[in-house]
């Protein structure tokens, strides 16, 4: 759970910051600032992304070395991990 927890903060993080970038162009501030704090936005975005697709990458192999979870999802499989990855890509 503790990779949920990463991933929530640092969406919410993203969510603060997008919020900023739609202030900044509502105020008509300077579109080197406004892109700017867009691409911080994407960066946080992509953690995001990355770190999910790492703890994907983490259940497979606890899965594989013989520790199980709850059960309550199916194990991900390596071709949906690399296609997870490639999206982020």
């Amino acid at each position: 759970m503790r990779a949920t927890t990463d991933v929530l903060n640092r969406l919410h993080r993203a969510q603060g910051q997008l919020a900023g970038v739609i202030a900044m162009i509502e105020l008509g501030r300077d579109r080197k600032d406004v892109v700017t704090q867009l691409a911080a936005v994407s960066r946080a975005l992509d953690r995001a992304g990355f770190k999910i697709v790492a703890s994907g990458m983490r259940q497979c192999l606890a899965e594989h070395n013989g520790s199980q979870d709850d059960g309550s999802t199916p194990p991900t499989t390596e071709a949906e991990l690399e296609k997870l990855f490639l999206a982020l890509a």
